[in-house]
């Protein structure tokens, strides 16, 4: 096996994903990968979403699943299948459907060419295309939809209906079936949706066709709520009960020094069943945003409440109180705050974009999802990884006995690499996080003491994935390693694959989905 070339590391006109100066076009995939879905579990060995159940943790249940594969040999591969030349998405498996978002650099279709954002969702089975949802580009300043990134959103499953924050920054909800069962309605304009706006012909739009998506609805977050997304729209959308909750990926201008939205919210509430607004935040996080909102929400119980866990793209934690009902009338609900604590409050005062490209100093931001376990609540962050001071951290927050977290809450906090995007995984005791320093971190749930660590050799975006007592994680240079799930050390198996990983693995039905930004893979043992 050859090793893989490091992510695509053009410098285009303007920077991309989180940036400001040119730097590598893949960057906002960072925000992706580091990231991370929730709602109702299709079935007990399904992944509809990306982490466990609401808590965010990326632990699974699975079992018998392989320490490694070989793409050359084909040994415990079952399919692979081409995506397009950049994917940072988690796969997502519900229902016998894999799905995958990329971009169209490999069009599936004749009748959807030119850069576009496109959601994949392929057989379980063999990995055949059912159908895709190829989304044209947003118009104007590429920074808010950066070229050839694709579609960075891993998507959500609850039944028939799939829940995803496409590239233009809509929140859209699918037939899982796609065009299969018809254009069901009540949206019925897929056509002229996915024909380029920018194309004189639109009042003459390629027909829709069995390998199109069905859509139910869509919501314009740019539109319905005035935000300002950067280099690319990024959510993984929370369900409880009958509404969706979504981090808005509102950000800083091309620029990156100024808000151009600072009235925008960075969390709102759709009703799941019509794509109505039913709530948003009033916490005016927006003018102190560092980069992007790029974290998205768990959902927690302290002390018997449940409660909205949210990291906003200022590097403050909120608490909010769960939306109970839709608004009677025709404004949407505030978002009842219980809690906010800094996550960071080591930097100087002041405008924080005076910070930008400090290495040294200035204030932190947070890519991954918070994780709650135990009733505790676990976030790595630390500087921004294009922009900020080299500096991050794993802290463990104990909520008080009235389920409030406050700057006294902090039960301990680790020092990690520079910068991380992960959103930790916890397991029996053990805490496992990546950081830009190459390493694989493990460490002690209950004192944050490092149990170990391991250098990967390369930059990691992804999360690692605990399941089947090994712990599951690939680099940028394309390694993918395994680990035993333990407080001692010990390589299981390491894979070089011919392209960088920038995905979390996701495990479902016996098999590991694996995507590199060209290729998904999925292993399973025979």
């Amino acid at each position: 096996m050859t090793t893989a070339p490091r992510c695509n590391t053009r410098r285009p006109l303007f920077a991309s994903a989180p940036s400001l100066t040119p730097l590598t076009v893949s960057r906002f995939a960072v925000v992706v990968t580091a990231l991370a879905l929730v709602g109702t579990v299709a079935s007990a060995a399904d992944q509809p979403q990306w982490g466990h159940a609401w808590d965010r943790n990326l632990v699974s249940a699975e079992r018998g699943l392989p320490v490694t594969f070989d793409p050359a040999s084909g040994n415990n591969v079952k399919w692979t299948t081409e995506l397009g030349t950049e994917t940072y998405s988690t796969p997502i498996v519900a229902s016998g459907r894999v799905y995958i978002s990329t971009n169209n650099e490999h069009p599936r279709d004749p009748r959807r060419p030119g850069d576009r954002g496109v959601l994949l969702c392929l057989d379980e089975k063999d990995g055949h295309l059912l159908w895709q949802f190829a989304v044209p580009k947003r118009e104007l300043d590429p920074f808010y939809d950066w070229p050839k990134t694709g579609m960075s959103s891993p998507v959500t499953v609850e039944g028939n209906r799939v829940y995803q924050v496409n590239n233009r920054g809509e929140v859209a909800c699918l037939d899982a079936r796609g065009m299969a069962n018809g254009n069901d309605g009540p949206y019925r304009d897929e056509a002229l949706y996915l024909t380029p706006r920018t194309e004189p012909a639109t009042n003459n739009p390629a027909p829709s066709g069995p390998l199109d998506a069905d859509i139910l609805w869509t919501f314009d977050l740019t539109r319905e709520v005035g935000i300002w997304s950067h280099d690319g729209a990024h959510s993984s959308i929370l369900i409880d009960g009958d509404f969706l909750y979504i981090n808005t990926s509102t950000g800083v201008d091309n620029t990156h020094k100024v808000i151009r939205t600072p009235d925008a919210p960075s969390l709102v509430v759709l009703n799941k069943h019509t794509g109505q607004l039913v709530a948003r935040d009033q916490e005016h996080i927006a003018p102190n945003i560092f980069h992007c909102t790029w974290s998205s929400p768990a959902l927690a119980t302290f002390s018997g409440r449940r409660t909205i866990v949210f990291a906003g793209g200022n590097g403050w934690l909120y608490g909010f109180e769960p939306v109970k009902s839709a608004p009677s009338g025709g404004q949407p609900l505030t978002l009842v705050k219980r809690w906010q604590v800094e996550f960071d409050t080591n930097h100087p005062p002041g405008d924080i974009h005076q910070f930008l490209s400090n290495r040294r100093e200035g204030p932190s931001n947070i890519y991954g999802m918070p994780v709650i376990d135990a009733g505790r609540l676990f976030v790595a962050g630390g500087g921004d990884w294009f922009w900020g001071k080299n500096e991050s951290w794993l802290k463990c927050f104990q909520p008080n006995a009235a389920g409030i977290i406050t700057a006294d809450s902090l039960k301990w906090s680790c020092p990690i690499g520079r910068h991380t995007m992960a959103t930790p995984a916890i397991h029996e005791g053990r805490v496992y996080v990546t950081d830009s320093e190459y390493q694989l971190r493990c460490v002690d749930v209950s004192t944050g003491t490092p149990l170990w660590s391991h250098d990967l050799g390369a930059e990691m975006w992804a999360s690692a994935l605990v399941a089947d007592g090994k712990v599951y994680v690939g680099t940028r240079r394309g390694g993918f390693w395994t680990f035993r799930d333990s407080r001692e050390k010990e390589v299981l198996g390491h894979v070089d694959l011919p392209s960088p990983i920038c995905s979390t693995t996701t495990a479902a039905n016996g098999t590991l989905f694996i995507a590199t930004l060209t290729r998904i893979y999925a292993v399973a043992g025979r």
